[in-house]
């Protein structure tokens, strides 16, 4: 079945005319009325739309009577009923039912389409180098959904998700073998594969083997053992025989890219779906010296004992986790799944099962951690997955699978031919320069035999000159030779015969199917739709301020505000967090209570340690990303230091943060010299940040950072129906809490405005958008002028039948 994406449907005019514009495992390395089409926004439209199973050629039906036209525009230029009844009928299935019309009405607005269009080829839109340009790339992404088998795919996206309720411990031994390796290479890898699974058999340790033999960097250290994964977190054939063979069984030899694998499954147990945690890390190299490794245990026992002493696992976080993507949100990581995470860290994680509970220090090649558990989330349905299951299978290493598919069915359908002499003499063109990405087709130009044919597809002949220039464009830089120059043409000879052939059934495409020929049709007069209407409507009501404001002169009257109240509502989980939001919005800028990690100095120095410069870069960040925070920069100094000390320290603070960005209004500085409440020593030589916001929204989000919409703030100058809780109460001056849908609820109304003109800055968007229409109303009024349109009466009358 080949799916046909709705690009023609129309709706009625009341639409805003605004709205259309035309390694083993890499997871553990950390046409409408008034729309407005670009390309990716239409390519996106029709992945969506087509989905479709391996296409079935059609042999083309025998001649029919032509059908009558039903409309005509300009004399010359006719459309048939069945063509008019085919968009009619898509509209009616695809559109809204409030924007639905019946046959006569959507006439007139297909009409007005194709006067569009119509217009469009009369300036020679269609004949230009950028449409056809852009035609070919809609062409051939459009082309991808009659490429690819869709029961191939359903078939293995059923099968991952079926993997995916499974976990597989597994080991392995690789025989390394270049991908393009020449095949006595290849033989003798193969033969050393079956050697070291007779050794196996024969009772040698796998474990010891892997270590002596594999070419998998990590088998020294792991001796062989992948460790637990699921669906597409190694190569596919090793997927399937880690999935498909029973513990404690030997594979044969499996050939990836990487060489010949020997496999044994090891243990195999149920999904345990995705934790989510937060943690701290304090860094550590697996390099570092004795002393730098104390520090670092130091470090994590102090976090852990703050812990212990019941201070919250976010606050720890922030201010001992060296994790500066997460330490901001309290180490608040992103769920995970096994084979996603360093072993050590997942069975931490995975070992806590209480939410709220938290692990004991552990080390990782990262550096020492402590874990909190969030959550746990079970596997999710198919249904759910299916669409994210479905686009790695045609992304990873499946989609060759999908590829070898295609071409097979392709090798059926078109005749190949392979000239062997000249196929022979190609493959022999590759040197050492291939692995540095500097090979030149232009070397061997002059060959007579690069203008024979290298191929026939079709009856179709293709150059060996084609090739070598595919071979030049493909080629990349390698930093070593996976195998011989003429292995590595024998790869790109291969693709190249692949792509070919699957060129020639993307030209044959309008023949063998209509769907696609109609798809395409329909794409190329939402692309003529949207030039045009670019031209006449979108960009003239954009640009041309004085037609806005001419146009709002004359149309005053429709510009008017009603009467409106000025209006702040706090929508709160329960009467705590209402007082609590009350409380920080009690003066401005707001209370958040949030702050940063302090900056330590030693005595009478001003220059920061390397945490420190990450501590200031992280208040930059956060200042930057946060337009309205404002922050209060402290510093102050210890009695035995320098007077001046103090104020050096808060200088170069705010030198920092101005010169990155963050507007010195937003700083508040505050220098207390030695007398800082309750401190002295290293605790005195410092300087601290606390946050605040002109923002109330800010206020909101910081009150919501554990429990979603714990707090939510709303601003804003409603009119009657605009808001339901502002509707409930007295129009007048006043504030009133209640309750409503099990929340506490505070509106507080500022002032009532009285029903005024908007000017016409208030209106501008109101403005263009009808100016758009008026535009399109004499654009269209224009075209049928110059274009008359004739309606075949009685052929309507038949399709209302």
């Amino acid at each position: 079945m080949v799916c046909r994406p709705e690009i023609g449907v129309l709706h009625t005019p009341t639409e805003n005319a605004k709205n259309w514009k035309l390694s083993l495992f890499p997871l553990r390395n950390s046409l409408v009325h008034s729309v407005r089409l670009t390309g990716p926004a239409l390519l996106l439209l029709l992945a969506a739309a087509c989905k479709t199973s391996a296409p079935v050629a059609t042999t083309a039906p025998p001649p029919v009577p032509a059908k009558p036209a039903v409309l005509t525009l300009g004399g010359t230029k006719a459309f048939s009923s069945d063509e008019f009844f085919d968009s009619f009928t898509k509209n009616q299935l695809s559109a809204d039912s409030s924007q639905r019309t019946d046959i006569r009405g959507y006439l007139d607005l297909y009409t007005n389409l194709k006067l569009k269009v119509l217009a469009a080829e009369k300036q020679g839109r269609d004949t230009t180098e950028a449409f056809r340009e852009e035609m070919a790339t809609y062409r051939k992404q459009l082309a991808q959904s009659y490429l690819t088998d869709k029961t191939l795919v359903d078939q293995l996206t059923a099968e991952a998700y079926q993997r995916m309720q499974q976990e597989v411990n597994a080991s392995h031994i690789l025989i390394g073998v270049a991908e393009d390796a020449e095949p006595a290479d290849t033989l003798a890898a193969y033969q050393q594969a079956l050697s070291v699974r007779e050794r196996l058999q024969n009772g040698e340790s796998f474990e010891a083997l892997a270590r002596q033999v594999s070419k998998d960097p990590s088998a020294k250290q792991n001796s062989g053992n992948l460790g637990y994964f699921t669906a597409f977190q190694t190569v596919y054939p090793l997927e399937t025989a880690a999935y498909t063979q029973s513990p404690g069984t030997l594979s044969t030899p499996i050939r990836t890219r990487f060489g010949y694998h020997i496999l044994r499954v090891n243990d195999r147990r149920p999904s345990r779906g995705k934790v989510q945690v937060a943690h701290i890390l304090v860094r550590l190299s697996p390099t570092a010296e004795p002393q730098g490794a104390a520090a670092a245990k130091t470090r994590i026992d102090e976090a852990y004992a703050k812990l212990q002493a019941g201070e919250s696992f976010e606050t720890v976080a922030r201010t001992y986790s060296d994790d500066t993507q997460s330490k901001g949100a309290g180490g608040k990581l992103p769920a995970f799944a096994t084979g996603q995470n360093v072993p050590a860290f997942e069975e931490a994680a995975f070992a806590l099962t209480t939410p709220g509970s938290y692990s004991t220090p552990f080390k990782t090649n990262y550096g020492w951690h402590i874990v909190k558990l969030i959550g746990r989330q079970p596997m999710e349905s198919f249904t759910e997955l299916a669409p994210a299951i479905r686009q790695k299978v045609v992304t990873d290493s499946r989609a060759d699978v999908l590829r070898q598919a295609t071409l097979a069915r392709l090798s059926r359908e078109y005749k190949v031919i392979e000239n062997e002499p000249v196929k022979d003499a190609a493959l022999a063109k590759g040197d050492s320069s291939l692995f540095m990405g500097k090979w030149r087709a232009g070397k061997f130009l002059d060959d007579p035999f690069t203008t024979q044919p290298l191929l026939t597809i079709d009856n179709q002949a293709i150059p060996a000159r084609k090739f070598f220039d595919y071979v030049e464009q493909k080629q990349s830089a390698r930093m070593e030779p996976s195998g011989p120059p003429r292995g590595l043409m024998r790869r790109f000879y291969n693709r190249f015969k692949g792509d070919q052939l699957i060129a020639a059934e993307e030209a044959n495409l309008d023949r063998k199917y209509p769907e696609f020929r109609a798809l395409l049709n329909e794409v190329r007069d939402g692309v003529l739709l949207s030039q045009v209407m670019e031209e006449q409507v979108w960009e003239r009501s954009m640009a041309d301020s004085l037609g806005q404001k001419d146009f709002y002169e004359k149309n005053r009257a429709k510009y008017q505000y009603p009467e409106r109240a000025v209006a702040t509502i706090i929508d709160a989980a329960d009467e705590k967090l209402l007082a609590e939001a009350k409380a920080r919005l009690a003066t401005s800028p707001y209370t958040l209570k949030r702050s940063a990690p302090g900056l330590q100095f030693s005595s009478n120095q001003t220059t920061l340690s390397t945490e420190g410069d990450e501590v200031l870069y992280e208040v930059m960040v956060t200042m930057v990303k946060n337009p309205a925070y404002v922050v209060e920069v402290t510093a102050s100094r210890d009695a035995s230091e320098s007077d001046t000390v103090s104020t050096a320290r808060l200088r170069r603070v705010v030198n920092y943060l101005t010169k990155n960005g963050v507007q010195l209004a937003r700083i508040t500085e505050k220098d207390v010299q030695a007398f800082r409440p309750n401190a002295n020593g290293a605790a005195a030589r410092r300087v601290t940040f606390t946050y605040g916001s002109t923002s109330k929204q800010d206020v909101a989000r910081v009150l919501s950072s554990q429990q979603p919409n714990a707090v939510v703030i709303t601003e804003g100058i409603f009119a009657k129906g605009q808001n339901k809780l502002v509707d409930e109460l007295p129009w007048q001056k006043g504030t009133s809490t209640f309750t409503a849908n099990n929340r506490v609820v505070q509106v507080t109304i500022s002032r009532i405005d009285a029903p005024r003109p908007r000017t016409f800055a208030e209106a501008r968007g109101a403005v263009i958008n009808d100016y758009q229409a008026f535009l399109e109303q004499q654009f269209i009024a224009n075209l049928r002028q110059k274009y008359p349109v004739q309606v075949n009466e009685d052929e309507l009358k038949r399709l209302v039948k």
